[in-house]
């Protein structure tokens, strides 16, 4: 035979190195061959190489050129590595390059290529398996291209030849071994050698029983599909050596019981087998037809393509060591086709300006303590949990910390003794506007409970007064913003509005660059902590529902791809998968972003009273502080929005109690974002503020009705 002509039934391809002489003088031979076309894909295949993120580095020494004798063609492609990278990108991240590399470590025999072209093809096609091996010793024929996904030039071949030369047109670099043959009672051992897994998908009940039996000598776990319903069949004869064949449904036959009958005779085991209750309708009265109105048994290309797609899933599992029993289970399509019903439509559309904007002041009520109480709810509180009890009189004003509204964020309570803080100087704001003044006395017990009294007395305060219109205005404005500069005067004005509580900001690029990744890293941490991630969605409130608690998720301001992926982030085992990958860094991406385009960043520390520590009082003089800095801030006209990091009211011993496997990370990150704001590692903060130029906020968070 002439080189470049192909034997009849030639079905592998021929990988040529042109570093080895004769791989060499072949390639310059079929170059120059009459007919012999060449292609090289080189060019292609290192631009997708290029685009890859985590791509292996080029090495044109691994090029290879793949002889198609069938086609008379030669390809130039890059090597094996960076072929199966670009080849299997699109795999990653529902097979991770870890499982895709274990899985390539595994052999695969699949006896029968009618439905086992496809399931031996889709096995190639998702790299689970570093090598095949085919076996049916029968040829294509017209009627067989119902299902078999070949063609006309295809007739008269052998089945695995037809399959193993798709395969290569696929991947040249999987290995194919083919038993054109078939497999026989004598043979089976041989050929399940070696391997990992067995798929049986042959036609003869004897030999179907005979794989079995070699399946549980070799302790090798079968997979067989049958095209109704769905049906596949899990036998683990790799963790249930004395498993009986066909899950023990024929009872004590044997192969060999089996070998000598006819069609007819073997027909009730097949029953037994297929389960005559289960079958679909049409297949179970086309049996009764064959041989009157149909020759065989239907099958149709659709079912086998969706059997070649629950063998490839039980395959994966069994391969990866992930849960898969002995059994059998039905993927039944029309079933689920009957049960088509309208998708849930949600719109997130704002419909209102502001949503229970509810305007107090001094002339629309004249019942002071209302207006008190009223103006106190207003008050900024992590996830709007407004962790506070409040009740008032004509002379007293009384508030008390609430610890069932708490998460683990709030270490030790002290976000919420920030949120009382805030309320108080509400308050005492509303109440100045009464022409009421009055210092809060605090009670608490040390580490859990937090109360403050206030007396008034006719009296009056311009600037407490002041913020009484501000505060019942206030509200958290989530717009990405503008990073304009900020006049010279702003943060003097805020650090006197801070008053004795610290105040530290930045306002270089660099600086706020900085923080952005801090801040976006600490959300991550929060996505991928299971208890912090269910307690971030326990606050969300979704279009719809009660949002007089939690933040409504209309006051994200987010774009239609962020709000798909907040609905998306909302899923425990999407979040699993990420933290098992180490992977997850674009669940920081909007808090980065939004940090990114401010003008400063500023944070409120907290200052001790006394000893060596501040205490929940100390907390929440400084959430006053907190308020007096966020309504001076909206006063001269800039957006603020808290975004305070998981760390934020932990020390560094808290850590590992807040997320154990990320505490490490937390560390960093708190230790860097002390020194990015500038101040020292042992500095308590009260709240982290970003200041922006922005639109007016679309919705305002609710409030619980006001309680006196």
């Amino acid at each position: 035979m002439r080189e470049g002509e192909a034997a009849p039934d030639s079905a592998h391809a021929v990988v040529l190195d042109p570093a080895q002489v004769d791989d060499a003088a072949m390639l310059r031979r079929l170059l120059a061959s009459p007919g012999v076309t060449s292609t090289d894909l080189r060019p292609g295949m290192r631009a997708e190489l290029a685009r890859l993120v985590g791509a292996p580095d080029d090495d044109p020494a691994a090029d290879r050129w793949v002889y198609y004798p069938w086609r008379r063609a030669v390809v130039a492609i890059v090597g094996r590595t960076q072929f199966q990278a670009i080849r299997s990108d699109r795999n990653r991240n529902k097979l991770t390059a870890a499982e895709q590399q274990r899985l390539a470590s595994r052999t695969i025999g699949v006896v029968g290529q009618s439905v086992g072209h496809s399931i031996a093809y889709t096995l190639a096609l998702e790299s689970v398996c570093g090598r095949l091996r085919l076996a049916d010793f029968d040829d294509i024929e017209l009627s067989n291209l119902n299902r078999v996904p070949g063609g006309l030039f295809d007739v008269g071949l052998n089945k695995c030849v037809v399959t193993a030369r798709r395969i290569a047109e696929l991947d040249p670099y999987l290995p194919v071994e083919i038993w054109s043959e078939g497999v026989s009672a004598d043979t089976v051992d041989e050929f399940v050698a070696d391997l990992d897994l067995v798929v049986e998908e042959c036609d003869s009940l004897d030999i179907k029983f005979a794989v079995r039996e070699a399946a549980r000598r070799h302790a090798l776990p079968l997979v067989m599909e049958t095209t109704d319903r769905g049906l596949i069949d899990i036998e683990r004869f790799d963790l249930e050596p004395t498993r009986e064949p066909f899950h023990g449904l024929l009872g004590a036959t044997t192969g060999a019981m089996l070998a000598d009958l006819s069609t007819r005779e073997k027909a009730p085991h097949v029953m037994r087998i297929l389960d005559p209750e289960q079958l679909s309708a049409r297949m179970a009265a086309s049996l009764a037809e064959i041989d009157e109105t149909i020759t065989t048994w239907p099958q149709l290309g659709s079912d086998v393509q969706l059997g070649a797609a629950l063998v490839t899933s039980a395959v994966r599992r069994i391969g990866l060591g992930q849960k898969l029993s002995s059994g059998r289970t039905r993927v039944d399509l029309d079933a689920v086709l009957d049960h088509v019903v309208e998708p849930n439509i949600e719109t997130d559309s704002v419909e209102l300006a502001f949503v229970n904007d509810e305007v107090v002041d001094s002339t629309a009520v004249a019942d002071a303590p209302t207006a008190i109480v009223a103006c106190a709810n207003r008050a900024p509180s992590g996830g709007n949990a407004q962790p506070w009890t409040i009740t008032a009189t004509d002379d007293a004003f009384h508030i008390e910390l609430d610890p069932s509204r708490t998460t683990d964020m709030d270490v030790r309570l002290r976000g919420s003794a920030v949120a009382v803080g805030a309320a108080l100087h509400n308050a005492r704001a509303a109440a100045a506007a009464f022409g009421l003044v009055g210092e809060p006395v605090f009670t608490t017990d040390g580490p859990h409970r937090l109360t403050a009294t206030i007396r008034w007395a006719p009296g009056a305060d311009e600037a407490l007064a002041a913020d009484y219109p501000r505060a019942l205005a206030r509200t958290t404005n989530r717009h990405l913003g503008t990073h304009q500069d900020l006049p010279a005067d702003v943060l003097p004005e805020l650090a006197k509005a801070a008053g004795d509580q610290p105040l530290y900001a930045i306002t270089a690029r660099q600086a706020i660059d900085r923080a952005a990744v801090l801040l976006g890293e600490s959300d991550r941490v929060r996505y991928l902590t299971p208890r912090l991630h269910e307690q971030l969605y326990t606050e969300l409130r979704w279009l719809g529902e009660d949002a007089s608690t939690g933040i409504d998720v209309r006051s994200f301001e987010l774009a239609p791809d962020e709000l798909a992926k907040l609905r998306v982030g909302r899923r425990s085992d999407v979040m699993a998968h990420l933290r098992q990958w180490g992977a997850g860094n674009a669940l920081g991406e909007a808090t980065r972003d939004r940090v990114r385009a401010s003008s400063a960043l500023v944070a409120i520390g907290v200052t001790a009273r006394s000893g060596e520590r501040p205490d929940l009082v100390d907390y929440a003089h400084a959430g006053a502080a907190v308020e007096r800095v966020w309504l001076r801030a909206e006063s001269l006209g800039l957006a603020v929005q808290p975004v305070s990091p998981v760390f934020l009211y932990a020390d560094p011993t808290d850590l590992p109690i807040i997320s154990s496997e990320f505490a490490d990370t937390l560390g960093d990150s708190q230790r860097s974002f002390a020194d990015v704001l500038g101040f020292d590692a042992d500095q308590n903060v009260a709240l982290v503020l970003r200041l922006s130029y922005a639109a007016v906020a679309s919705v305002r968070s609710r409030r619980l009705s006001a309680r006196r």
